[in-house]
C-alpha cells in the first residue's frame, strides 16, 4: 500500500549547529499557516522530542535506526504521519555520524531509507566560500542521498550571507532556502546536561513563537513545502496497523490493571510508544507528580522514567510522605520498572553539589552525581535469572545518559544484578541493573517498539499483583506473595 506523506529530514555538519532551532522554526511557521505537522526525532532523545512536540501541538515519535529495524521504522513513520499533512524528521548529531565509521544508523542512513529530501542546517560562524565545500563533501560522500537544499545558521551580517549563498550556487546544485541571522539571546537556553526542557522553561511559548517568526522571515517556506510535497509515496511490502502488543490474558475494561506513571519536573523522559504500549498491552495508565501529591495511590504496577531528580533532589525528599507510600508498596510486591533517573530515585540517598538528601530507600544504593558523564551512548544488555520482566538470555538494545555513580550503601536491600553488559556502562561496565522483589531499576533507557514483550510482562506481573498473586521471576522463582 503506497502513502503519499509529504516529508523532510533537518540534518546538520555537527551537533549543535542549530537543527532544533530551525526545526521548532518551521513547524511552527507552518502550523500558523494551518498546516498539521508530525514530528518526530531520529536517535535517542526525549528533550528534543518534547519541544518538537510543543510546537506542533502534536505527539513527537522517535525513529532509531540502532534501537529498531527498518520494517519497524517505516510502519512507526506512516502509521503515525499518513494522516498529517507535514512530516518533519529532525536527525541527531552531524548527518553522517552513526554507530561506527560506516555511518550505520546516521540520519543519512534515516533519510535514504524513508526516501527522504534533506535540508542540511549549517553553522556559518567565522566560515564563508568553505560552505560550499562542506555541502559538496556531502553531496560526493554519499550521492544516495538527496540534499535537496541549505539552510544558513548564524549569519553575521547581509554580506556575509551573500558570500556563502553565492559561492553554494557556484560549486553545487543545491539551493539556499533560507538565511538565520546570528542571535543575540538563544531562545534554548542551555543549563544542567542540556538544553532546559520545554516543560521547566518559564518563557518556552514566547520562544516558539520567536522562532517561528524567525523561520517565516528568514527561510523560503513555499519552496521548502514544495519539496516535502513533491516526494513519492513511501510503499511497504505489506501493511500494518500501528504496533500493538498482543493483551496479556486476563479481563480488561474497568478491570484494567492501574499502571502509575511518575511524570512531573523531575521524572518525564518517556517515550510516547512506551506508554502507548502499555495501553495497548491492556494496562490502565495514570499519572503521578512526585513532587506535589501528597500521599502514593493504590496501583498495581509502577513505571519511573529518567529525568533530573537530582536538580528537584529538595522537592523529593521533602515530600516524605510520597516516598514512605511508595516505599511500603515496594515491600508489599509492587511491581515497578525504573530507568536511569527513577533507579536514582528508588535508591538510599542522592549525593549533588556536597549534599545529600533522601530519596525512597527500596534499594541500598547512594547515587554520586558527578561533573562528567560516567555512561553514555547506545547499550546492549543480555538478562540474568531472577528478574519480573526478561526471559533469561533476552538481548536488549537501550542506551544511557548519566553523570551518577552508584555506591552500595545498605546490602541488605542492595538487590542482585540484572543483566550482563555487552555494549556500555552500566552499573560498573560489566553488569546492569538491580532487581529486587518486584523492583527492575536500570540505567539504560529502552524502547518498546523494539522491546516487545516489555510492556505485556508489566501488564501480566500488575494483573498478578492485583489478584494477590506471586510474581514469577524470569529463569526461577524467588518472588514473594504480595501483600
Amino acid at each position: 500500500m503506497n502513502h503519499p506523506i509529504p516529508r523532510i529530514v533537518l540534518a546538520a555538519l555537527r551537533g549543535g549547529s542549530g537543527k532544533t532551532i530551525v526545526s521548532l522554526g518551521l513547524i511552527g511557521a507552518l502550523v500558523q499557516q494551518g498546516i498539521r505537522i508530525c514530528p518526530f526525532k531520529k536517535g535517542p532523545d526525549y528533550i528534543d522530542a518534547r519541544w518538537l512536540a510543543s510546537a506542533a501541538a502534536s505527539p513527537c515519535y522517535n525513529l532509531d535506526p540502532f534501537l529498531m529495524g527498518n520494517d519497524t521504522i517505516i510502519n512507526s513513520f506512516v502509521s503515525r504521519a499518513k494522516d498529517s499533512r507535514f512530516a518533519l524528521i529532525e536527525g541527531n548529531r552531524g548527518i553522517f555520524d552513526g554507530f561506527d565509521a560506516a555511518g550505520s544508523s546516521s540520519t543519512a542512513e534515516l533519510a535514504k531509507l524513508l526516501n527522504s529530501p534533506v535540508l542540511l542546517v549549517v553553522d556559518c560562524t567565522k566560515v564563508t566560500r568553505t560552505v560550499a565545500a562542506m555541502v559538496l563533501g556531502c553531496q560526493n560522500l554519499d550521492p544516495g542521498l538527496r540534499i535537496s537544499g541549505v539552510i544558513l545558521n548564524k549569519v553575521a551580517t547581509p554580506r556575509h550571507e551573500d558570500v556563502v549563498t553565492r559561492a553554494i550556487q557556484t560549486y553545487t546544485d543545491t539551493p539556499v532556502l533560507g538565511a538565520i541571522p546570528r542571535l543575540r539571546k538563544d531562545p534554548l537556553p542551555m543549563r544542567h546536561l542540556g538544553v532546559t526542557p520545554a516543560d521547566e522553561h518559564p518563557e518556552a511559548l514566547a520562544a516558539l513563537k520567536q522562532l517561528a517568526s524567525l523561520l517565516e522571515t528568514s527561510a523560503d517556506l513555499e519552496r521548502i513545502k514544495q519539496i516535502a510535497y513533491a516526494q513519492p509515496p513511501l510503499a511497504l511490502s505489506r501493511y500494518v496497523e500501528p504496533w500493538s502488543p498482543p493483551r496479556a490474558e486476563g479481563p480488561c475494561g474497568d478491570n484494567r490493571p492501574t499502571i502509575g506513571v511518575i511524570k512531573d519536573a523531575a521524572f518525564q523522559f518517556y517515550y510516547p510508544e512506551n506508554l502507548e504500549a502499555l495501553e495497548s498491552a491492556g494496562g490502565r495508565i495514570i499519572f503521578l507528580n512526585s513532587l506535589s501529591d501528597s500521599d502514593f495511590p493504590e496501583l498495581n504496577a509502577l513505571y519511573v522514567g529518567g529525568g533530573f531528580p537530582e536538580t528537584h533532589a529538595r522537592e523529593l525528599e521533602k515530600n516524605r510522605n510520597f516516598r514512605k507510600g511508595l516505599k511500603k508498596a515496594i515491600e508489599k510486591g509492587l511491581p515497578v520498572y525504573a530507568e536511569c533517573g527513577g533507579l536514582m530515585y528508588l535508591g538510599r540517598r542522592i549525593l549533588w553539589q556536597g549534599k545529600a538528601y533522601s530519596m525512597v530507600g527500596a534499594l541500598g544504593w547512594d547515587f554520586i552525581v558527578e561533573k562528567r558523564p560516567v555512561g553514555h551512548g547506545y547499550s546492549i544488555l543480555e538478562a540474568m535469572e531472577g528478574n519480573p520482566y526478561f526471559a533469561p538470555g533476552t538481548r536488549i538494545k537501550g542506551h544511557e545518559f548519566h553523570y551518577s555513580n552508584p555506591v552500595l550503601s545498605d546490602e541488605e536491600t542492595a538487590g542482585r544484578p540484572t543483566f550482563k553488559v555487552l555494549r556500555g556502562h552500566g552499573f560498573q561496565g560489566q553488569l546492569e541493573g538491580i532487581t529486587r522483589k518486584n523492583i527492575l531499576a536500570t540505567y539504560t533507557h529502552i524502547h518498546a517498539l523494539d522491546n516487545q514483550t516489555w510492556a505485556c510482562s508489566i501488564v501480566e506481573a500488575a494483573r498478578a499483583f492485583k489478584r494477590g498473586e506471586k510474581i514469577i521471576q524470569k529463569g526461577f522463582d524467588v518472588s514473594q506473595k504480595p501483600g
